[in-house]
């Protein structure tokens, strides 16, 4: 950790440049323009919580143009005398719908659901709140993430010239204001609608940009406000990918140590990097057999991909066990399933182009038939992050900058897709990059591991800077992405800010809770059983 971090700090110093500041917001004070008022009825899903919409501007700089429905679902607090207010939240993505996750009912403990009325949101673009829709069969045509020359960079910018298009006809006006800026604002209209004054809320990974937005523009609106695992919204092109492929690179060297020491590790006693060298070599190459589709071998992206998801857990036990499989050239047993369907692409991309397997391309052409719109909030990303591409010969630059961060894992596979998508992306966009503006809030509380395959711990450092003294900074000394639900001290300290409005002492570190096997991985560090699962868990592995 201390040599990555050492290296992506050099990188930064010496390649920062942050985009032109957005002009300054003025922090609003009018209440929020919508229809003020939420239907509730019982969910679909679990008629123990309510479901309804809530009427938003299409564009908050029009409030009085076209409209859209903004799906929201409440849990009432289990214990009404003690209630404190209501619990906003938004676990990221972009593109995790929050109604589906307030309907499982165990996003956050018992003790935080007595006392607060729990309330997610699709955010716009998202299932229930005007999705973005993208054709099935040009999302099947979905070219190879990595480019290797000019002439499959214009292949690309046309791709995503033409996807965009498509998908911006699909989905009407939403598609040009799905930033997290408008998001904030809708959150804002939500608070409103509840009658509450201030908002608390927790938001994760991507939700944290939401976070960070909304405490720019209503800090004087703020109860409490959790930023776990956070994005950092300042950086540029360059930067942002190369700290990304550290962040990733970290997490593989932990994994290394890790089988370094643990007997257990089906690679244990063995030369881990040699042998993951030898197995991205062979991948390109094409000898790595597909588990799910023999006929079609992996890719070097598909490999790295399996590693990147496995930092979320971690789950390097079935990481050790899939890598040593693929090794041998035998089937992964079922513990590795999750790692199987991310190095296949099914969880990044369900759509990926024709994968030589006659059952299976025959199935997606009947699937683009029967439904030629499917969701795809992937997009959202690029009202967030400007990335100016110019050309092949730029784009190679950022290869070879990731690849001397993450001379292991290179650049990740999700960063690479969407650079893709976002190449067509119409400048300026509408929340470009930007140092945080935050002034006037309560303290906020930002938590973060210090081995975060998605967002890595000096994104966290550096958005705590950001704020000022208004931060509270949270390290959790283990890994995988999300903190809270992860150990008794990350929970216990973010549930003490969440109801009594007073942060960790300034420095606070929570110790690692090492790794357990598949069938042990359901309780908390002292063997009692967990209430809820770890927020990782329940997370797809795009953010």
């Amino acid at each position: 950790m201390r040599r990555t971090l050492l290296s992506l700090t050099a990188v930064l110093a010496a390649t920062v440049a942050l985009s032109p500041l957005a002009p300054a917001r003025a922090t609003p004070t009018a209440p929020a323009a919508a229809s003020g008022e939420i239907a509730w009825t019982p969910c679909p899903r679990n008629p123990a919580a309510e479901c309804g919409t809530l009427t938003v501007p299409v564009d908050w700089e029009d409030p009085g143009g076209p409209t859209f429905k903004l799906a929201v679902a409440r849990l009432k607090a289990t214990d009404p005398a003690a209630r404190i207010g209501t619990l906003l939240f938004n676990l990221g993505g972009p593109g995790v719908s929050g109604v589906t996750y307030t309907q499982f009912g165990n996003t956050f403990s018992p003790e935080v659901q007595r006392r607060f009325d729990v309330v997610g949101f699709d955010p716009r673009g998202v299932e229930g709140s005007s999705p973005v829709k993208c054709s099935l069969p040009i999302l099947t045509q979905f070219p190879d993430p990595l480019i290797k020359n000019q002439a499959e960079f214009d292949s690309w910018l046309d791709y995503s010239t033409r996807f965009r298009a498509d998908c911006r006809a699909r989905t009407g006006p939403v598609f040009d204001h799905v930033d997290s800026v408008s998001v904030a604002r809708d959150m804002d209209a939500i608070r409103a609608a509840l009658g509450e004054q201030k908002i608390t809320y927790y938001g994760l990974s991507y939700g944290t940009l939401i976070g960070q937005m909304y405490a720019e523009l209503f800090p004087r609106r703020i109860r409490a406000l959790v930023l776990d695992s956070n994005e950092d919204h300042s950086l540029s092109t360059g930067p942002y990918l190369a700290s990304w492929a550290a962040n990733v690179q970290d997490s593989f060297d932990e994994f290394v140590k890790w089988c370094g020491t643990e007997t257990r590790c089906a690679l244990h006693g063995k030369d881990v990097r040699a042998l993951w060298t030898s197995l991205l070599e062979r991948a390109d190459r094409g000898e790595i057999r597909n588990p799910s589709s023999p006929s079609r071998p992996l890719t070097r992206m598909d490999v790295i991909r399996s590693a990147f998801r496995a930092g979320y857990g971690p789950t390097w036990y079935e990481l050790a066990t899939l890598l040593a499989a693929l090794d041998a050239g035998s089937r992964p047993p079922a513990s590795t399933a999750t790692l199987t369907r991310a190095a296949t692409g099914t969880q990044t991309n369900p759509f990926q182009a024709a994968t030589n397997d006659p059952k299976t391309d025959t199935d997606a052409r009947q699937a683009a038939a029967e439904d030629p719109a499917v969701s795809y909030p992937n997009l959202i990303f690029c009202a967030d992050f400007r990335w100016p591409i110019r050309d092949y010969k730029e784009y190679a630059k950022h290869l070879r900058r990731a690849q001397a961060v993450a001379p292991d894992m290179g650049i990740v596979p999700t960063s690479l897709t969407l650079t893709g998508i976002c190449l067509s992306a119409p400048d300026p966009i509408p929340n470009p990059q930007h140092r945080l503006r935050v002034k006037g809030t309560p303290p906020l509380l930002l938590a973060n591991a210090l081995h975060d395959p998605a967002t890595g711990y000096l994104w966290a450092l550096n958005s705590a800077a950001q704020i000022g003294k208004e931060a509270r900074l949270l390290t959790y000394e283990g890994w995988g992405h999300g903190v809270y639900g992860r150990s008794e001290c990350t929970t216990t300290a973010i549930d003490r800010y969440l109801i009594s409005v007073r942060p960790p002492a300034p420095g606070t570190r929570c110790p690692a809770i090492p790794p357990v096997p598949p069938k042990a991985a359901s309780g908390l560090s002292d063997g009692r059983p967990a209430p809820w699962p770890p927020l990782s868990d329940l997370l797809p592995s795009d953010r």
